[in-house]
């Protein structure tokens, strides 16, 4: 039996082995080792080649931890999965510290699909991310968004989307405007609170630095010096898209979200977000991301979800063909 010490210190130990040691654990059983905090750092006992790859999990998990990113059991899951399937570009990922929120806590890229998404909305002045529910689309772009406002990089950051219902009639809403728009902004309002805190949020939006406003209200605009988010994007209509990309004013970023899978369109209108890569593959300074069903972030359950649907539509589509 072979064993291998990473120096770290006792709080960087803790840290790696996870609450009640649920990640040591997970590590363990992956790769059929024995992890330890030592009085010289974190021992790995076992057979060499296990050793080596528990190893560079350990050494990814410390990676993070430095930058201030939690080594959390999601986290850990991924990298071992990544792992034992020999995804060389996975097995490459080390989490990338975004930003801290308003409860102090780091914001990072948890799967390489989002480092690369991470890295384009960096390089890019206009960056486009189609993939499913949970794979951190809005969320990492409003953190961006964030970090940039507080760098003051930008003056202002704009978030809107589609009013479109998701399948339901909801019918008359009572309030003023705003009241009744407010139900479709609610997901980017959330990820502002948890960014930026609620009160900062309240402070900005009061001197106009933050706008969250549906699709509609971008007509005739010109957007400079601002950090522009479109969510939702699949919801669009060509037109809409057009419309919305032609906002882009001087010295701004813009993002467009969407999952191509959740339509919300009457049947007589076609999607913007489908159509738009063709357009605009040739064009300099965009790109396109395409998160899938293993960068999801939430529970377990949603992964498998999707994958079931995944798999449901290939069967679909098999079936059309023969």
């Amino acid at each position: 039996m072979a064993m291998k010490v990473i120096p770290v210190s006792a709080e960087e130990g803790i840290k790696l082995l996870g609450q009640l040691n649920q990640n040591a654990k997970q590590i363990d059983a992956a790769f059929e080792v024995e992890s330890e905090l030592g009085a010289h750092g974190l021992i790995i006992s076992g057979d060499e080649k296990n050793i080596n790859s528990a190893e560079q999990i350990y050494l990814k998990l410390l990676d993070g931890i430095i930058q201030g990113a939690d080594a959390d059991s999601q986290l850990v899951k991924y990298l071992t999965n990544s792992s034992i399937e020999h995804d060389v570009e996975d097995m490459a990922f080390s989490p990338d510290l975004i930003c801290i929120n308003s409860k102090g806590r780091a914001v990072y890229s948890k799967t390489a699909g989002q480092k690369r998404y991470v890295d384009a909305i960096r390089d890019n002045e206009l960056t486009f991310a189609i993939g499913p529910a949970g794979t951190g689309k809005t969320y990492l772009a409003v953190a961006m968004a964030v970090k940039a406002f507080r760098a003051q990089e930008v003056s202002r950051i704009i978030l809107t989307r589609p009013a479109v219902e998701a399948g339901e009639k909801l019918g008359f809403l009572p309030g003023d405007l705003q009241m009744k728009v407010d139900p479709y902004m609610r997901p980017l309002y959330d990820s502002l609170y948890d960014l930026m805190g609620f009160d900062t949020y309240q402070k900005n939006l009061e001197k106009g630095t933050i706008e969250v406003s549906p699709l509609a209200y971008m007509r005739g605009r010109t957007l400079d010096d601002a950090f522009i988010i479109l969510d939702e994007a699949q919801n669009t209509t060509p037109e809409q898209m057009k419309m919305f990309l032609t906002r882009i004013g001087f010295h701004s970023k813009a993002i467009v979200t969407g999952d191509i899978t959740q339509i919300d369109l009457p049947n007589s209108y076609s999607s913007g977000l489908i159509g738009i890569q063709r357009v605009l593959q040739n064009v300099e300074s965009i790109k396109f991301i395409h998160l899938q069903a293993k960068d999801v972030v939430r529970n377990d359950l949603v992964q498998r979800i999707i994958l079931a649907y995944e798999q449901a539509d290939k069967k679909k589509k098999n079936k059309g063909k023969s």
